[in-house]
C-alpha cells in the first residue's frame, strides 16, 4: 500500500489547463461568442493536444502550502515582482478612501504595507495587522512610522468600536470561510464606519491565480487559495450589519481589435513551473485569449457599518 502524504498535494497537469481553456472557449461559442471556424479550430487543437507525448508526461505534484508558510517564503521578493493586480485595486480603492474623513484604520492582513503606507499619506491613523511575520518585518521598513502587530483576521487586536476604517487587500482568498472573518471586521468598526475589500476575482481563481512559492527542499507549492463567489461576501456581510455601499470588478485593459489573428506554437515546451499557468496559455492563445476576454481580475467591495 501507498504511503500517504500528511501534506495536501494537487496534480497539475498541463492538459488539464490548456483543456479546460479550450472548453471554456467553446462554451462561449456555444452561446454565440464565436462562429463555426473557431469552434472547428478549437476541436482540431484538442485533438493536437491529446496527441502530444511531451504534455502527456508534463504533470507536476505541488504541495498546498498554509498561509504563514507561503507568505514568509513571498515575503523576499513580493515588492520585486510585478503583480498587475496593484495596478487595478489601488485607484478603486484610492477613490473610495479619498471620499471619507481620515481617522483610524486597520490595514487588516497589512501583507509589506501596501495600504499602511496608501492610508498614512492620506492622514489616518493606520495599525497593521498581518499573521506572518516576515511580511510584518518589511512593512515596518516601509513605514517606520507604523504600528504593527501580530494578529490574525479571526482575532484582530483590537477593541470593539475602535476602527474607523478597515481595509482588506488580497487576503480573503486564503480565508476558507469568510463568516467570521467579516463578523470580526464588524466588531472593530465603529457604528458608520467603512470596510473596504479588494480581492483576487473567484473567476480568476477559477482559470489558476493562485501563488507559487518553493519550499526549502525546492517542491512546487502554491499558497492555500478558496474560491469564494460573489454571494459569499455579501452572506457574509448583510448579516453582521454591514451595508453595501458599492462594489467593482476591474477588468485588464480589453485587447485590440485590430491584433493579428493569434498564431499557434509549433512547439509545445510548457515553460518553467512557476509561470504556470499563464506561460501554459502561451501554447492555445487564441483559446486563451477567447477564455479570458472580459472575465474580471479583481473584486472591489465597500461596506459601511450600520448605525451611522
Amino acid at each position: 500500500m501507498g504511503v500517504v502524504s500528511a501534506t495536501p498535494v494537487t496534480y497539475e497537469h498541463p492538459l488539464a489547463y490548456l483543456l479546460g481553456l479550450e472548453g471554456v472557449a467553446l462554451l462561449r461559442a456555444f452561446t454565440g461568442e464565436f462562429d463555426r471556424d473557431f469552434v472547428e479550430s478549437r476541436i482540431a487543437e484538442v485533438r493536437r493536444l491529446l496527441d502530444d507525448e511531451s504534455l502527456a508526461s508534463a504533470a507536476v505534484e505541488v504541495d498546498r502550502v498554509e498561509t504563514v508558510e507561503g507568505y514568509r517564503v513571498w515575503s523576499r521578493t513580493y515588492d520585486d515582482a510585478f503583480n498587475g493586480a496593484f495596478e487595478l485595486d489601488e485607484p478603486v480603492v484610492g477613490q473610495i478612501v479619498d471620499a471619507l474623513p481620515t481617522g483610524v484604520a486597520v490595514d487588516a492582513a497589512c501583507g509589506t504595507g501596501r495600504y499602511t503606507a496608501m492610508l498614512t499619506e492620506r492622514g489616518h491613523r493606520v495599525i497593521g495587522v498581518d499573521n506572518s511575520p516576515d511580511m510584518l518585518r518589511r512593512a515596518r521598513e516601509r513605514v517606520p512610522t507604523g504600528e504593527f502587530l501580530l494578529g490574525d483576521l479571526h482575532r484582530l487586536p483590537m477593541a470593539d468600536g475602535e476602527a474607523d476604517l478597515v481595509v482588506c487587500a488580497l487576503a480573503l482568498t486564503h480565508v476558507p470561510v469568510l463568516d467570521p472573518v467579516l463578523e470580526e471586521f464588524a466588531r472593530v468598526l465603529r457604528p458608520g464606519g467603512h470596510l473596504v475589500i479588494s480581492d483576487v476575482h473567484p473567476e480568476r481563481v477559477l482559470r489558476g491565480s493562485i501563488p507559487s512559492v518553493r519550499g526549502p527542499d525546492g517542491r512546487p507549492g502554491r499558497v492555500s487559495t478558496h474560491r469564494h463567489l460573489v454571494g459569499d461576501y455579501l452572506r457574509a456581510a448583510l448579516p453582521v450589519g454591514l451595508r453595501l455601499r458599492r462594489c467593482e470588478e476591474p477588468r485588464p485593459p480589453a485587447a485590440s481589435p485590430s491584433l493579428p489573428p493569434a498564431t499557434e506554437r509549433t512547439d509545445r515546451a510548457v515553460g518553467p513551473w512557476e509561470l504556470w499557468p499563464w506561460c501554459l496559455a502561451d501554447l492555445v492563445p487564441e483559446a486563451s485569449r477567447a477564455a479570458h476576454a472580459g472575465v474580471p481580475t479583481m473584486i472591489i467591495w465597500h461596506f459601511q457599518s450600520a448605525g451611522a
